[in-house]
């Protein structure tokens, strides 16, 4: 019977860690643990590794630490014997190419699951050899189908356990009473929004904008990460696929400084003394406030490798709470599009892909208790259709959202009836799970000045109408006096 194991990927794993630290330790970590390496000295190495790096902030291991972290363990006995010793020696002379760490981590996490199906599968085998011919096909069936079901719950490392609904609901009902906030996610700068999707955007949750191209989708993520990174001091990563770092600051400075986004990009700002001062004053501030906003170009990156990025911003820059769960900060993923032909094959679609995509996020999401931001380009339909189906892409975007809305350009009719005063775009709130989201044929007006990379919010169309109802009965009443 052939083995369920690759020995030299496990060392190729242990060598990447020992060689470049924490960085590549972050890679793994999330898709193995002690128990997806078969040999016993492995396992307790890595069981070293990963003890030292939770209670380190650390970006280096070597081999006196991992010592350390075996005394720590009560492993000592063990980790001192010569044949672990010259192994861990030999860990650090390991020739292993860092980006190949995580695909041997992936490819013994791979057998790790084939492991456990099979006993799982095998447990069911012996189950069904105790069948005595008076039980309906639907019990037999079962017993393969729970043998699955209770698979998944193995390879989760988090308690799914069903919880009775009144289980310390008193507690509960007295924290929520003695800590009243005004609204439940992160406030965007944008507050007709916010009360659209249902207060802000929510931890554990994918809130997703679409739009046509260039209708100004980068630049509401853009103005949405700034103000919360700004005004709230929350760390806030853009990972963008398609500007460059100077691109993206340029259009931040633009919009953050009222100034125009060519006179920055080509340096003319400096020849107008009103203008020179504003982006000068904006540069001191950031540098000076030190507002915790990054960028990240991610254009031809792997799913895989943006997916690191993220997880290593998080653990370094944001840190993690005493439940692993992230502090507060939020992700703006601009936009979902697939980066990776690899993903696709014969049996796959492109729209099944971008599915998979989203699915991932939304797993991340949850898993770190953050909110994210994705931007998705609308397809065809979306120049006229104010729907769930004018999403380029796939179906399951639209389940794995939090919220869905819609940024278009305003028609003729519609800046004619508002007022060329009230914008040229508006904001389509489409589906929300937390929110109420709005009354058919209402939209929230916005306006964008796309030279200055600027979008502000307005009033709603109904909020309008309203208003206008009011001055044609003040109006009445004042010529009837």
């Amino acid at each position: 019977m052939k083995p369920l194991s690759d020995i030299a990927a496990e060392r190729a794993v242990l060598s990447g860690i020992c060689q470049y630290g924490q960085d590549a330790y972050l890679d793994v970590s999330d898709i193995i643990n002690s128990n997806t390496f078969t040999i016993d000295y492995n396992q307790l190495i890595f069981s070293c590794i990963d003890h030292t790096f939770k209670l380190q902030e650390d970006s280096t291991i070597d081999v006196a630490s991992i010592y350390s972290a075996g005394e720590e363990l009560g492993l000592s006995n063990i980790m001192s014997r010569r044949e672990v010793m010259e192994h861990v020696q030999s860990l650090f002379n390991f020739p292993i190419n860092r980006e190949n760490v995580r695909k041997f981590a992936a490819k013994i996490r791979k057998f790790e699951v084939a492991r456990k199906l099979r006993d799982q599968l095998k447990a069911a085998g012996d189950s069904l050899l105790q069948l005595e011919g008076t039980e309906t096909v639907s019990e037999i069936l079962s017993i393969a189908e729970n043998s699955i079901f209770e698979f998944s719950s193995l390879i989760n490392e988090d308690d799914n356990e069903p919880q009775r609904i009144s289980e310390g609901l008193i507690d509960y009902i007295d924290y929520l009473a003695e800590n009243p906030v005004d609204q439940i996610g992160l406030p965007t700068g944008f507050p007709e929004y916010d009360k659209a999707i249902g207060g802000g955007l929510r931890n554990g949750t994918v809130s997703i904008i679409g739009a046509r191209m260039k209708v100004g989708k980068s630049l509401i993520s853009t103005a949405i990460g700034y103000h919360i990174a700004s005004e709230l001091k929350i760390p806030v990563l853009n990972m963008d696929t398609e500007m460059t770092y100077e691109d993206h600051l340029h259009r931040l400075l633009a919009m953050s400084s009222d100034c125009f986004i060519y006179d920055i990009e080509t340096g003319k700002f400096a020849q107008k003394p009103n203008v020179d001062k504003k982006v000068r004053d904006l540069a001191r501030k950031l540098e000076n406030e030190k507002i915790p906003y990054d960028h990240r170009s991610i254009a031809g990156t792997p799913f895989e490798e943006q997916l690191a990025i993220m997880r290593r911003w998080i653990v370094k820059k944001v840190g993690l709470d005493s439940e692993g769960k992230a502090n507060p900060c939020m992700i703006v993923y601009d936009y979902l599009k697939l980066m990776d032909m690899s993903l696709l094959n014969s049996n796959t679609a492109e729209y099944q892909a971008l599915g998979h995509i989203t699915s991932i996020l939304h797993n991340f999401s949850v898993k770190y208790k953050i909110p994210i931001l994705a931007l998705i380009q609308l397809n065809r339909d979306g120049i006229n259709k104010e729907g769930t189906e004018v999403m380029s892409g796939s179906d399951r975007i639209g389940w794995l959202c939090s919220n869905f809305t819609i940024l278009k350009e305003k028609s003729d009719e519609e800046i004619a009836q508002d007022g060329v005063e009230n914008g040229n775009r508006k904001l389509v709130p489409v589906v929300a799970r937390h929110g109420a989201g709005m009354e058919y044929g209402d939209y929230i007006n916005c306006h964008m000045h796309g030279a200055k990379g600027k979008i502000l919010e307005g009033k709603t169309k109904f909020q309008l109408l309203k208003e206008g109802e009011k001055g044609e009965r003040q109006n009445e009443g004042q010529q009837e006096f």
